[in-house]
């Protein structure tokens, strides 16, 4: 195990990375943008035991804000993995028959790759120097670490939301390594009312005095008030309007009558200001920036040949042998239900194998990483059905 030592909130702190691989030694990853890296970290956790055919590894892709501590204690939180719910001894993605691997994506801020990491031309921190990265481009990291492993092939490449299009992306990128892909929670491509999201949350770090251009680091200062914001503006879009109203209401904090002030009068301003405070202690702004900008980008029809948006992405399939399972929530409304029928329309047009849930719940985006019996249920049954 590697231990670094990071800034979060205000405070340097040595923490646990996991386990670090250097990549692209020899040749460097070309990114979409055209900008090469080469001698680049990987951060990376395992779980469970490697067969020696090697036909048992599964990939799980965390989403925007995650890491590769998908179970276990997390160093930084001290919390319970993001995923503890489907990973792990008798669980949907049982770590007694698989071999689980999980990775901190490149542009992330728990021992991978990203705006944290020191520059060897300046011995500073990157910065806004890091170079721009995208969903490809953190799944083409991936492949080389698999390569650095010597796993050849994929039992299943498995994630919810920007994990989703991390697993979509590997079926177009590396379709003969993949035998079988499950996306949950998201889409083929980023629509404009998530862009704008993602860009109310970048403008709200930037806006922070603290921000600095970016160069927090340098200055000793950090952009607290503006990535708190961002994660209280973000973690609403995680959540249903039926939820919201059923966890909070219009119930007051601690108080029997509102106080004609700015205070937090409600329940639900006092949920989402320890929501924002909470996310400043374990995530890099600067990291933030690149990583949603990594979504805006995803866009699965770009470049590819047709008359319309359904023939390109139709196209972008042709080559995938892989089985698919594609899950959506009845109450997402970020990547609604019509995101994930789009995909499936697409690979039924191609003739790939595929299946398709949509689990009835009020959790809204985030029942991915809740407690869903029938999520749990179709995982485990597509996956023992492989």
């Amino acid at each position: 195990m590697v231990t670094k030592k990071m800034q979060f909130g205000a405070q340097y702190r040595e923490i646990e990375v996991g386990k670090i691989v250097h990549l692209a030694k020899e040749v460097p990853m070309k990114l979409d943008s055209g900008a090469g890296i080469q001698d680049f970290p990987v951060a990376y956790q395992t779980y469970g035991t490697l067969k020696e055919d090697k036909s048992n590894v599964v990939l799980i892709c965390h989403g925007l804000t995650a890491d590769q501590y998908a179970i276990g204690t997390h160093p930084v939180t001290q919390k319970l993995g993001w995923w503890e719910e489907m990973v792990g001894p008798g669980k949907p993605i049982d770590t007694d028959q698989y071999f689980v691997i999980a990775t901190n994506v490149i542009g992330g801020c728990m021992g991978s790759f990203g705006p944290k990491e020191t520059n060897p031309a300046t011995g500073k921190p990157y910065n806004l120097e890091f170079p721009v990265i995208t969903i490809h481009d953190m799944v083409r990291a991936q492949a080389l670490l698999l390569d650095y492993l010597k796993i050849p092939s994929l039992y299943s490449v498995i994630g919810g939301s920007m994990g989703g299009m991390q697993a979509l992306s590997w079926a177009l990128q590396f379709p003969e390594r993949v035998r079988s892909v499950i996306a949950m929670a998201a889409a083929a491509r980023h629509t404009a009312q998530n862009i704008a999201f993602h860009e109310i949350g970048r403008q709200a770090i930037m806006a922070d005095p603290e921000w600095c251009e970016g160069n927090y680091l340098y200055e000793r200062t950090y952009p607290s008030k503006g990535l708190a914001v961002a994660r209280m503006a973000a973690h609403v879009t995680y959540l249903s309007e039926s939820k919201l109203a059923q966890k909070f209401g219009r119930n007051l904090q601690n108080k029997q009558a509102i106080s004609f002030g700015f205070d937090a009068d409600f329940q639900v301003e006092s949920y989402l200001r320890h929501q924002g405070q909470a996310f400043v202690d374990r995530f890099d702004p600067n990291a933030y920036l690149y990583i949603t900008r990594a979504m805006d980008y995803f866009d699965l029809t770009q470049g590819q040949p047709g008359k319309n948006d359904a023939e390109r992405l139709s196209h972008a399939f042709k080559r995938t042998p892989a089985r698919f399972c594609i899950i959506s929530f009845s109450s997402d409304w970020l990547f609604p239900t019509s995101e994930s029928r789009m995909i499936v329309h697409a690979l039924n047009s191609v003739a790939a194998s595929v299946s398709f849930v949509e689990i009835d719940t009020d959790k809204g985006h985030d029942a991915f990483l809740l407690d869903e019996p029938e999520l749990r249920d179709t995982v485990r049954g597509f996956l023992r059905g492989g």
